[in-house]
């Protein structure tokens, strides 16, 4: 459901502007959907019929398929055979466990990067975060959202370690819907960006206790901020 002026209306009544035009990628439907649901835009419960989807995307029916299926790999979507998929509700009790989980991983990848990190990853990752300040200054969300994810792939890389890349990025993936939400918050991409800066500083230092403290804090408070859209 689309809320417009205070109320919920059906999918298919929401006006044309807001639908994706054609050549959409099923990972773009998998993000606008996603983004969707944490937000309340659509329900716990809801119906999400393929038809009225391929509509909204102006795609056929295959693309909306696999991004329905990437959504129940995400835990967003839930499906029985035979019937249409369904919106499911993320508790805040779950979604804790994953962030909690996603903070030890990410300071393991901030510790090593500190020890491990080639001179040229270091000195992208600094010029990339002082980019990254003209867009907290303009308030881009979305493009700093999208630097977000590549900050912290940063990290991932620099670890030099496949396995945990491997593990890392795959519980980034069922998260990014809650980490993207976080910078609708006021204040938030200012807040994001001194923490960066904190992990950035100690990775320059080479100091691995500190960038692992500060990649922690920064999962730990993300997970403060994304809660407020969890279900109960």
């Amino acid at each position: 459901m689309q809320e417009l002026e205070g109320r919920f209306v059906p999918l298919k009544q929401v006006k044309r502007r807001e639908v994706i035009r054609a050549g959409t990628t099923v990972e773009q439907m998998v993000r606008s959907i996603a983004d969707m649901i944490v937000t309340g835009v659509l329900l716990p419960g809801e119906k999400l019929d393929e038809i009225s989807l391929a509509g909204r995307f102006e795609v056929s029916r295959t693309p909306v398929r696999e991004a329905l299926r990437e959504l129940g790999a995400m835990g967003l979507v839930g499906r029985e055979p035979n019937r249409s998929a369904v919106v499911t509700n993320v508790s805040g009790t779950y979604l804790h466990s994953m962030f909690e989980a996603m903070a030890e991983l990410e300071a393991i990848c901030a510790r090593l990067s500190a020890e491990r990190m080639t001179v040229d990853e270091r000195r992208t990752l600094e010029l990339d975060h002082r980019a990254s300040a003209r867009l907290v200054r303009t308030g881009a969300e979305e493009d700093y959202a999208t630097y977000n994810t590549e900050f912290h792939s940063q990290l991932y890389r620099g670890a030099h370690n496949d396995h945990i890349f491997e593990l890392v990025t795959q519980t980034r993936a069922r998260l990014a819907p809650f980490r993207r939400a976080q910078f609708r918050l006021p204040g938030r991409l200012a807040k994001s960006f001194s923490e960066h800066d904190v992990i950035v500083t100690a990775i320059m230092r080479a100091d691995a206790a500190a960038a692992s403290q500060a990649a922690y804090s920064h999962v730990a408070i993300v997970s403060d901020a994304s809660i407020v859209f969890a279900g109960d």
